[in-house]
């Protein structure tokens, strides 16, 4: 079993726990982290990029000038994409970029990721994760007491608003909580901030 420091709210470490090296100290597999991260940002495009086809733009319904004899180069509409106000050729359309990776490669991505980050020294278990009152110079007092200045990925163990609005005005700072924990921004900020019943919660999950 992998060892991790324990923090309290004031950003003092106050001991230590096991975590499960089969979470916290695998392998990190590139190509996987990879390919869940390209399905994770595919995921969130909303694809409602649109063009107008010659088909589409208003007017330009007779023809500019007759076939032959004027010295010019032969026209059909004045919609056509080489003209000003024409319509766009080969242009994008509305369409859904989503696309499914199956589960499996999913744990085994942020267990990657997860690894990646413990060997880097950058997860910080907290215990007693939790506020009475939504209050942002708490959470700005840990990560001082941290000695963090990245980016940094709060993590709970279940949806906590008074922590995800005391949080979320921090710049570079963003509070999640398992159940919607994913590769992507595991990877995306510099700090994993966790709580300690967060941890049991991932173990139970992806052991």
């Amino acid at each position: 079993m992998s060892i991790v420091a324990v923090y309290n709210m004031e950003g003092a470490k106050v001991g230590t726990m096991e975590v499960n090296d089969s979470i916290f100290a695998a392998e990190v597999n590139k190509a996987v982290l990879h390919e869940v991260v390209v399905n994770y940002l595919a995921n969130q495009r909303q694809g409602t990029q649109s063009t107008k086809t010659r088909t589409e733009v208003s007017g330009g319904g007779i023809k500019p000038w007759r076939q032959k004899g004027t010295g010019r180069a032969r026209q059909g509409s004045i919609r056509a994409p080489q003209w000003t106000g024409g319509g766009v050729a080969l242009g994008p359309k509305p369409r859904d970029y989503r696309y499914n990776v199956n589960r499996k490669l999913k744990k085994i991505a942020l267990r990657s990721a997860l690894s990646a980050k413990y060997a880097a020294y950058e997860v910080y278990v907290i215990e007693g994760l939790k506020m009475d009152e939504i209050k942002t110079s708490v959470i700005a007092k840990m990560l001082k007491g941290l000695e963090i200045d990245q980016k940094a990925l709060i993590v709970t163990a279940d949806y906590d608003n008074t922590i995800y609005k005391s949080a979320r005005n921090i710049k570079n700072v963003k509070p999640t909580y398992v159940g919607v924990l994913n590769t992507y921004d595991v990877l995306k900020y510099d700090k994993f901030i966790i709580s300690k019943e967060a941890i049991e919660k991932i173990e139970e999950v992806l052991a």
